[in-house]
């Protein structure tokens, strides 16, 4: 699972305030370590092993979500002519990133990192430093208005054009008082015609349950929501087959297997009529 960081936006600089904290855990560094990643810390690693005892299969439903994630760039990039992807909640670089995916079909794509975890900004800036047609800005995706506003994001994204917005394994660390489905919105008002949005979240299934107070105490808790609450951030687009489904059942490109079932994920990509 990915999620921001909260933290005070700064706006245009694109800059995220503050020391890195090393006292508390980031689940974006515990998502690294579910991924057999290294860039996680042992408060990290110990947050993250109290979930896999609590939901053994987390760390297979964060290999589900960057599959998914893969094959929807390839799909947008490849079959949709999209060119632009705003990737907000993009959480620690990893193997096969975004703009790795979308400038092997397209080395034209444009790519915009969203994240807040200082650790993530940090990385990222690193891997795209030769990269003209990537950037990396630290913003909250509680902030949907400064994230579109923001004169890095505008220089690299035209909004008069089609653009993909990718929130992925983000949403379920948004609370319910901080409106996910008016955040969710308000990217969609912004976008022009023809442009996708793109969505995985993890469903409120007795298999999780156990592992959401985990998050208690880390930079950012579970929210899971159920499948209906899921579709229901898709409202007034138009769903790509094969709809709001689990995570491995999206447009897979090879056989599925009885683990696939476990993936207690769902995900999408809606068009704007």
């Amino acid at each position: 699972m990915e999620a921001p960081e909260r933290a005070p936006s700064t706006g245009a600089q694109g800059d995220l305030p503050g020391r890195l904290d090393l006292s508390t855990p980031s689940v974006a560094r515990m998502y690294d370590y579910f991924l057999g990643g290294k860039d996680n810390f042992p408060v990290d690693r110990e947050r993250a092993e109290q979930v896999i005892r609590r939901a053994p299969h987390v760390p297979f439903m964060a290999h589900a979500n960057r599959d998914f994630l893969v094959r929807v760039v390839r799909y947008l990039v490849g079959e949709c002519g999209i060119r632009q992807i705003v990737d907000i909640g993009s959480g620690l670089p990893t193997q096969d990133n975004v703009h790795q995916v979308a400038q092997r079909i397209d080395p034209r794509t444009r790519v915009v990192y969203v994240d807040n975890d200082r650790h993530v900004l940090v990385h990222a800036r690193a891997l795209l430093a030769a990269n003209p047609n990537t950037h990396a800005i630290g913003c909250d995706v509680r902030e949907p208005l400064t994230i579109l506003s923001d004169p890095h994001v505008r220089g690299v994204i035209d909004f008069s054009r089609p653009v993909a917005v990718l929130l992925c394994a983000v949403l379920h660390f948004i609370a319910d008082a901080d409106d996910p489905y008016g955040i969710v919105a308000t990217l969609v008002r912004a976008i022009t015609p023809g442009s996708y949005v793109v969505v995985s979240h993890a469903e409120r299934h007795r298999d999780l349950m156990p592992a959401t107070s985990a998050y208690n105490g880390a930079n950012a808790s579970a929210v899971l929501r159920s499948a209906p609450e899921i579709r229901a951030f898709f409202d007034g687009l138009e769903l790509v087959t094969p709809g709001v489904v689990p995570l491995p059942r999206w447009r897979p490109e090879g056989p599925l297997f009885l683990a696939d079932d476990r993936v207690r994920a769902l995900g999408g990509a809606g068009c704007k009529p």
